[in-house]
């Protein structure tokens, strides 16, 4: 079976070059991040690697193909940093509102930061479009200028 099949852009090709990883238990996730806080350096590299595919998957559900097309490469690259920061501020002792230890999976804690900064960048990017202007140049015909001036 094609593993992206789904993903048809430039995005389902770097998602096809990823290491495949078995799926983690949330204890086994929860020792990678520990062992990542303090400075394990093959830990994060997995962490990340294992949840590129989330992020992938996160851009195809809130940006348009067209965008994902023009902008998908890029804000995989910067998202990929978000992941690395996410890393390192996860609460390994995160309590609910009712002080109850309630340990949460990595995807689960990094999915509105992701969301958020999809929304965002595609937002920066289509008003900086809209503010670059393009003259007419068929406007400004240089036969015109000259009839003007005799």
């Amino acid at each position: 079976m094609e593993r992206n099949a789904s993903y048809p852009t430039g995005l389902g090709r770097s998602l096809k070059n990823l290491p495949r990883y078995p799926k983690l238990s949330l204890i086994e996730e929860r020792w990678l991040i520990a062992k990542a806080k303090r400075g394990g350096k093959a830990e994060t590299e997995e962490l990340v690697l294992r949840h590129v595919g989330f992020i992938i998957f996160r851009i195809y559900k809130k940006a348009f193909p067209k965008y994902i097309a023009r902008f998908g490469e890029d804000m995989l690259d910067q998202a990929v940093f978000i992941l690395y920061e996410k890393i390192k501020t996860y609460n390994l002792r995160y309590r609910n509102k009712r002080g109850e230890f309630s340990p949460v999976r990595v995807s689960s804690y990094i999915w509105k930061r992701i969301d958020g900064f999809i929304l965002d960048y595609l937002k920066t990017e289509l008003e900086r479009e809209g503010r670059q202007v393009s003259p007419d140049w068929e406007r400004y015909d240089p036969e015109d200028e000259s009839e003007m001036l005799d």
